[in-house]
């Protein structure tokens, strides 16, 4: 048994993680700036230790990491900006490396060490470059887009009206995975840091078309849904950086190599976009309050 530090312990990459561990019977220290949150007390129940900590504040995170063996680390752009995330990746490196951390996974972005131009995920590159030059033992997985994200935002507020919402080419393939899967697939390379070590690997767990897409959520929702592209004019007027991100799927494409991680990996039981989209409340999501994206 190992006492692995999970950050971003009440999110998605970090929730799914710290429970996926719990399931392979480690002791997960769960890092997190709301130890009293619901996802924090859930996690509680499950197990976890749950420990206050904090980029911006590196006594709480020195403290957190203390004894621990392994860290799963994860940052974002989204509540702060690249150059905040870059930084705070940067501290969080330096904090497990005077902790003594014997295995750091991070997770990062695929494509990330592509020359994308993409601002998070070059922020992400950076910090994957600090963490190889800090020494400390590491692997990198990058995960490919969210099927989490197409029950929120702007692509659950087109749904309510029949449509898929999307800023791609409806032939456009683009690769995907949920954080469930994410999530069981850090806790593997956790679990078996022996043969991970030094790696780093794009994950994804399905590869669809925005038409493709459309249909599968037409069969979830069992009512028609066909795709509309969304200009990336729309798109860069409200965020540069996801303007960026999408040009990239729709010039570049984001490959991963599903086949063999579904070959290599098959006990992780990877989900596909349907196996996804069948375990969402859709009813209660398409219920609540638009977000006005």
């Amino acid at each position: 048994m190992l006492t692995i530090a999970v950050t971003g312990a009440t999110g998605a990459q970090g929730g799914a993680t710290a429970r996926a561990l719990l399931t392979r019977g480690h002791q997960v220290r769960a890092l997190t700036r709301f130890p009293d949150s619901p996802a924090a007390v859930a996690l509680r129940e499950l197990g976890a230790q749950v420990h206050h900590a904090d980029f911006d504040d590196r006594a709480s995170l020195d403290a957190a990491l203390a004894g621990a063996d392994s860290l799963f680390a994860v940052t974002t752009p989204f509540d702060t900006d690249t150059t905040v995330e870059t930084r705070h990746g940067k501290t969080l490196v330096d904090a497990a490396a005077a902790a003594g951390i014997g295995h750091i996974v991070f997770t990062s972005v695929a494509h990330a060490d592509r020359d994308t131009g993409v601002p998070h995920y070059e922020s992400k590159f950076a910090i994957e470059q600090y963490l190889l030059e800090s020494g400390v033992p590491a692997t990198i997985i990058g995960p490919a887009a969210f099927m989490d994200n197409y029950a929120t935002g702007w692509t659950l507020d087109s749904l309510r009206a029949g449509t898929f919402a999307w800023p791609m080419p409806s032939d456009q393939p683009l690769t995907l995975i949920c954080a469930q899967d994410i999530g069981a697939f850090a806790a593997l390379v956790l679990d078996r840091r022996g043969e991970f070590l030094g790696r780093r690997i794009d994950i994804a767990a399905d590869e669809l078309t925005p038409a493709q897409i459309a249909a599968e959520l037409a069969d979830a929702l069992a009512t028609p849904v066909a795709h509309q592209r969304v200009p990336l004019e729309f798109v860069r007027s409200r965020s540069a950086d996801l303007a960026a991100m999408f040009d990239y799927f729709s010039t570049q494409g984001l490959d991963v190599d599903v086949t063999g991680l579904r070959r290599d990996h098959p006990d992780l039981g990877w989900s596909t976009f349907a196996d996804w989209a069948a375990r969402q409340d859709w009813p209660a999501l398409l219920a609540a309050a638009p977000t006005g994206h």
